[in-house]
């Protein structure tokens, strides 16, 4: 059996390994005001901070089109028998659901939907994972099984500059964000049940990293660490920095600098940070 590699967007998988691996992705799509962009095509990282910056408007984002993901899916089966789609976290978005129905529409092409229940290169890891096994002439649900099990081991937090993008995404009420702005509160956001949650509310920037840092190394020092992400929005300084402290530490750990592209930055806003890592076992 033949199998492709599917994904979106928001994994932000670098475009020499997508094209190393043959990955299919469909686009998630930004708005600003009226205009319409399909992310990673028509608008990119650095463009999109700017926009948003200079113009002073929130953007609203969408899943991809369903003719986006049947033009896809068409493709795939013009050369494959099977297709592993893997897509943002079904508690943000509603991507995975829509590969769910494609799997009655396509003829000859059997639909694997796999919710990474993640995003960012977090769930690029995963991608990247899935198209190793496919290569390899894993079974579908050999390569399921195994996505499932490195799911349990992921861990990714994010840190947020400004709780007003949080409010506006309906995280937070105003004036909880109000309030935490004034008293420069920084929470750590963490995916649990599919879902964006707050993991600890705390005081000013250099603390939350601090606690970021404090459980990454607690699994480096028991040599339980596969690689780390750091991800950034606008600014890469920060993280910079910090993977640099990290490998001076700790050499022989893999690392990786990703970043939060338009639609998670509608998000999180300018500023966020994020630390992502998979434990061995």
């Amino acid at each position: 059996m033949k199998i492709a590699i599917m994904t979106d967007s928001t994994a932000y998988i670098p475009t020499s390994l997508i094209e190393k691996y043959h990955i299919y992705s469909v686009p998630l799509n930004v708005q600003f005001n009226e205009e319409s962009y399909q992310e990673g095509i028509e608008l990119g990282p650095v463009e999109f901070y700017e926009k948003m910056n200079s113009t002073g408007v929130y953007p609203k984002t969408s899943q991809p089109a369903v003719g986006d993901f049947l033009h896809t899916y068409r493709e795939i089966a013009k050369e494959y028998d099977a297709v592993i789609s893997l897509h943002i976290s079904s508690g943000i978005s509603g991507t995975y659901q829509t590969a769910r129905t494609m799997q009655q529409e396509i003829e000859d092409l059997e639909i694997y939907p796999f919710d990474t229940e993640i995003t960012t290169i977090v769930q690029g890891y995963l991608v990247i994972e899935a198209a190793k096994l496919a290569e390899q002439h894993k079974t579908p649900e050999e390569i399921i099984e195994h996505l499932t099990d490195l799911r349990r081991l992921m861990r990714v937090y994010f840190m947020v500059d400004d709780l007003g993008h949080l409010q506006r995404g309906g995280r937070l009420s105003h004036a909880q964000a109000m309030l935490g702005n004034l008293l420069k509160v920084k929470p750590l956001l963490y995916f649990r049940d599919t879902k964006i949650q707050v993991f600890e509310k705390i005081r000013t920037k250099k603390r939350a990293i601090k606690r970021i840092m404090d459980m990454l190394y607690e699994d480096a020092e028991q040599d339980n660490i596969r690689v780390v992400f750091w991800i950034y929005a606008d600014d890469e300084h920060d993280v910079h920095s910090l993977r640099t402290e990290f490998e001076e530490k700790y050499p022989h750990i893999k690392t990786e600098t990703s970043y939060f592209g338009p639609v998670i930055g509608t998000h999180l806003g300018a500023g966020a940070i994020g630390v992502g890592w998979y434990k061995k076992s």
